[in-house]
Parts: C-alpha cells; sequence; structure tokens
C-alpha cells in the first residue's frame, strides 16, 4: 500500500527544509502531521515525524530554559536483542538489584538513594531470545535526569516499580508518573496511538518490589487500590528471587514480538537465533527484516507453523504466528 502523500504536505515538507529557526522547523512540522495520511502504509513516516517533532520539541524547550554552565548530559543505549525496556522508579525501589538478578550485568547496588547515576544496560535471556533492560536513575519530585528523556523515546516498553517495603511506596511511584508526564512521556497499561506527535506512549507493566518484607501484604493492597486499573501487576522479591520466572515471560510479553525461524531449502531450520517482528506481522514485513532488499525481491516462501500444512507455499500477505519457520525465495 502507497503513503500517497498529498501535494500540501509536498509544500510543508519544503518549508520545513528551508526553516532557519527550530520554531519554524516545528511549525512545518507539525502541519505534516495534520496533512499526512494515517493508515498503515504510512506508519514509518508517522514515526519519523514524531520523533522530529519530539527531539525538535525538547530542544526548544531546552533553550527556553537559558544557557547553562556546562552542557547537559547525554546517554545513548543503542538497541540490542528482541527489544529495549527501561527500569523506572523513585530511589531504593530495587531496580538496580533486579537487574542484576535478571542479568549478567553488575550494577552498583546499595542500601543509599541515587546509587545509579547513569544507564545500565543487561542482556535478559528468556527462552531462545534476548530482551535489553536498561536500568535508569531513580526519579522524584525534585530529581530528574533530562537524559532520561531521549532514551525513553526510543524505549519499547518500561517497567515501573513501587517499593513494597517503604509506607510511602505508592507515593513515591505516582511522582514518577507525574514527573515524566512533565516531559511528555506517558506510562500506559497498552499500546496508545495518541493525536499529540509530540507525546510518547509508554507500555509499562508495574513492578512491585521487595514482596519478602514483612508488611509487604498490607502494602500491596494499597498499591492495587492506587494503580490496579491503569497498570498490570506483578509482584516480585528481586531479593530472594520470588516471582521472578514469571517477570520474565511478562517482559517478553511486554514487547509484544513473536519468533520466525528461517531455513535454506533442503536444511534443518535454524532454531539458535530467531527473528523477532510485531505480532500480525505478514511475510512481506518479516522479509524486510531479514534483509531491506528482501521484501521487494520475495517472490515466495514456504512456511511450517500455525494455520498452514508444512512447507506449504504462501504469499507476501500471509500472517505469520509465533515459532512458525519460513523458507524465503527471492
Amino acid at each position: 500500500m502507497a503513503v500517497n502523500l498529498p501535494p500540501q504536505y509536498h509544500d510543508a515538507e519544503a518549508r520545513y527544509k528551508k526553516a532557519k529557526t527550530a520554531e519554524e522547523k516545528l511549525a512545518a512540522l507539525r502541519e505534516m502531521w495534520v496533512i499526512l495520511p494515517k493508515h498503515k502504509a504510512s506508519e514509518k513516516v508517522q514515526a519519523d515525524l514524531k520523533t522530529r517533532i519530539s527531539e525538535l520539541n525538547d530542544e526548544i524547550e531546552h533553550a527556553k530554559a537559558g544557557p547553562k554552565k556546562a552542557a547537559p548530559l547525554t546517554h545513548k543505549v543503542p538497541k540490542q536483542g528482541a527489544g529495549q525496556v527501561v527500569f523506572l522508579g523513585p530511589p531504593n525501589a530495587g531496580k538496580s538489584r533486579l537487574l542484576s538478578r535478571l542479568t549478567k550485568a553488575s550494577p552498583a547496588v546499595a542500601p543509599y538513594p541515587f546509587t545509579t547515576r547513569e544507564p545500565v544496560p543487561g542482556m535478559m535471556e528468556y527462552e531462545d531470545v534476548r530482551v535489553q533492560l536498561v536500568d535508569l536513575p531513580p526519579i522524584t519530585v525534585d530529581h530528574y535526569d533530562h537524559f532520561i528523556t531521549e532514551i525513553t523515546r526510543a524505549a519499547d516498553a518500561a517497567l515501573l516499580f513501587l517499593d513494597l517495603a517503604d509506607d510511602d511506596g505508592p507515593a513515591a511511584t505516582q511522582a514518577v508518573i507525574d514527573r515524566l508526564k512533565t516531559v511528555r512521556r506517558e506510562l500506559a497499561a497498552a499500546t496508545v496511538t495518541g493525536d499529540d506527535p509530540t507525546t510518547y506512549h509508554l507500555k509499562t507493566l508495574l513492578v512491585a518490589n521487595k514482596c519478602d518484607d514483612e508488611a509487604a501484604d498490607i502494602r500491596l493492597e494499597l498499591a492495587r487500590e492506587a494503580f490496579a486499573e491503569r497498570f498490570p501487576l506483578l509482584v516480585v522479591s528481586a531479593e530472594t528471587g520470588t516471582g521472578l520466572e514469571d517477570l520474565r515471560r511478562a517482559i517478553y510479553d511486554l514487547l509484544g514480538v513473536m519468533r520466525v525461524y528461517t531455513k535454506q531449502p533442503g536444511k534443518p531450520a535454524d532454531r539458535a537465533s530467531p527473528f523477532t517482528c510485531p505480532i500480525g506481522s505478514t511475510l512481506g514485513e518479516f522479509a524486510g527484516r531479514v534483509h531491506k532488499d528482501f521484501e521487494e525481491g520475495l517472490k515466495s516462501a514456504r512456511v511450517w507453523g500455525t494455520g498452514v500444512h508444512d512447507g506449504q507455499t504462501v504469499g507476501k500477505d500471509h500472517v505469520l504466528h509465533d515459532k512458525d519457520v519460513v523458507e524465503l525465495h527471492l
């Protein structure tokens, strides 16, 4: 399906290219967003526009804040694996300890706040795939590292932490939600596609940590009252390991992806390194993930798995399922 951009879109794009200030560029990008047809074929263009609009918004806001004594600290965490999930939460909620239990990363873990001062990535193993987890510095009403805004723009999902060993745990977690809203980051139970391209919605799982505390049950009931209608909630203890296997599965499910294996003619499937793609992807879309030229050059494919006979020949529009095996013919 073609995007079929109208002439008005190209006019706005020309104004964007000629713009000399960030404000002029932002105005042109917003006009392009309004004009852009919203359908599946334009999803990549939509994503690109949202990213550029958000980046310009951040640039303009930083400029309005006035000159800084030093350049703002920035960090980039290149994506790896099946997806990237960031850890968000108040101080001492156990984020770093959980990262060390789920991955081979060795973040600083200490019983005092703000131990984590920069992003700490780690790779979590789940069955035959790996998911990238990124522990971010704690967030409070008074403390927020602005590189978190940049990193959450690229993340696929988030774990929001609640401390079951702290009477103020629910309030501290709510403060994280509220602070992120001020930088146009909305945490939600499911992926949201809103009309405002400046706001990023992160699919979020609430992790109630430290269930081994003696008063955790009482605090958990309060947490359910405060958050159960907004987020799915999983109860764990990073210290004792309670609930961690369920959490691994929940993190993978949060990404909304499926595994697809490839094979060469006459050879067994390569089940050691599956490709991952969004649930509901077609054969053509999957081929483009294997190689950018394959989606156009694909003639047919044979598929073993759900809803087909073993080795059935299918076309580009065939919808794949988790753990299907695909033999591409170019």
